[in-house]
């Protein structure tokens, strides 16, 4: 998967926009942040809580790495060459429904 797929399938998703963050562009649901990159890398960094983030590590070490900010786990970052398309797609979703209102996942038949 590229970055450009990311964008798509990031964007099919309800209320999402896509605003710069520093270098980086992001991906946000009501002006949360559930996704960035950076154009220039081959990875994005997805914001995941620990119930999602632990198990999907485990099954994919292979394309998935912690994402740390200030020494504490925050996400995923997962090399867009290495994995799977419907891995990096599922994560993507699972961050979205992380940060999107209650309401709107559940009207999404979430």
């Amino acid at each position: 998967m590229n970055l450009s797929q990311v964008r798509k399938f990031a964007l099919s998703l309800q209320a999402v926009t896509e605003e710069p963050h520093f270098h980086r562009t992001s991906f946000r649901v009501r002006g949360k942040i559930f996704v960035t990159a950076d154009p220039k890398e081959r990875f994005i960094h997805v914001f995941l809580g620990e119930q999602v983030r632990e198990p999907m590590l485990a099954m994919h070490p292979d394309c998935l790495e912690k994402l740390l900010w200030g020494g504490k786990a925050v996400g995923l970052r997962v090399s867009l060459e290495h994995a799977d398309s419907e891995v990096v797609r599922e994560l993507v979703k699972k961050a979205w429904q992380a940060k999107a209102p209650k309401s709107m996942v559940r009207e999404a038949g979430e």
